[in-house]
């Protein structure tokens, strides 16, 4: 909890620490319930959904008006078990996790974050270098893989990606892994052939696992704001994501868009990124994220 606290510092003391201030007491006047819309905006919940969340508040008149606010942003989020464990759709099978995003979310430095998650959990994980645009991506990822101890497949930069998974998959196959993880280019969502591309390697998975159901990560920007939303939107209608993981949550005090995009795309948010160290990725909790933005334990 304290580390999550840490992470959404400026959140809690920028766009919450406002709306404290806005609806302190029990008498709220119709300037201050605009004006905290317009923060909930600023913190990119999204101009709709801060409409929404101001109308929903100030019915709830048992509630003090700041209560009522943090009661609402918590019903936003997606009710059930946040748990993720990847497990494949057929016994035997390694289960693919496809981890996409576009440039600089920190999607391969999450990859890694993942993998060594998944072995202290006693799993055993494979690396696929599916960014083959980049030398260095390839370069960053086995880096990882050497650090952690991990197998990787790699091919040489400007490879068919499509054709890095195929081997990846096989090579897990045959050693009996139970995780493959790939990275992929990272993609510009407004570029159609792009997320084509993305697709086809999803094609390529479920050809060389027939029955296969792989995990989707998109990784997420939290400091892009309404953008990032655009994206998930965009990357969802493309290739089916599973699941998000927010990176960079301790460099943006627009914590908002956690509950934009599972109000709006139903998609659960799993993991958030709040560091650059192997460990700083905190499993989400609903109650535990509303918590650490309105509560400062100091």
């Amino acid at each position: 909890m304290s580390r999550l606290q840490a992470a959404v510092g400026p959140s809690r003391r920028g766009f919450v620490g406002r709306l404290r201030s806005l609806l302190a007491g029990g008498a709220v006047d119709e300037a201050a319930w605009d004006a905290a819309e317009e923060t909930l905006i600023a913190a990119d919940v999204g101009p709709a959904l801060a409409a929404r969340l101001v109308v929903a508040a100030r019915r709830r008149g048992e509630l003090a008006p700041g209560e009522a606010i943090r009661t609402e942003l918590l019903a936003l989020l997606l009710p059930g078990d946040r748990v993720w464990r990847p497990m494949p759709a057929v016994a035997g099978q390694p289960q693919p996790v496809l981890v996409i995003g576009v440039n600089g979310t920190g999607k391969t430095t999450t990859i890694a974050k993942l993998a060594g998650r998944l072995r202290g959990e006693g799993a055993t994980v494979l690396l696929a270098a599916a960014d083959t645009f980049r030398a260095a991506a390839i370069d960053q990822l086995r880096a990882w893989a050497e650090r952690l101890e991990l197998p990787i497949v790699a091919h040489a930069p400007g490879a068919d990606p499509g054709a890095v998974v195929f081997d990846a998959l096989d090579a897990a196959s045959a050693r009996g892994v139970d995780v493959v993880i790939a990275d992929t280019a990272g993609r510009l969502h407004t570029k159609r052939d792009l997320m084509d591309e993305l697709a086809k390697i999803r094609r390529v998975i479920e050809r060389r696992l027939p029955g296969s159901r792989p995990d989707v990560l998109l990784v997420l920007d939290a400091t892009t704001g309404q953008n990032g939303l655009h994206q998930a939107r965009v990357f969802h209608e493309s290739v089916g994501v599973s699941g998000i993981i927010v990176t960079k949550l301790d460099s943006s005090s627009r914590a908002g868009i956690v509950f934009a995009i599972e109000d709006e795309l139903h998609l659960p948010v799993l993991f958030l990124g709040i560091g650059e160290a192997i460990d700083d990725l905190e499993p989400f909790d609903p109650d535990a994220f509303v918590a650490a933005l309105f509560e400062d334990r100091g």
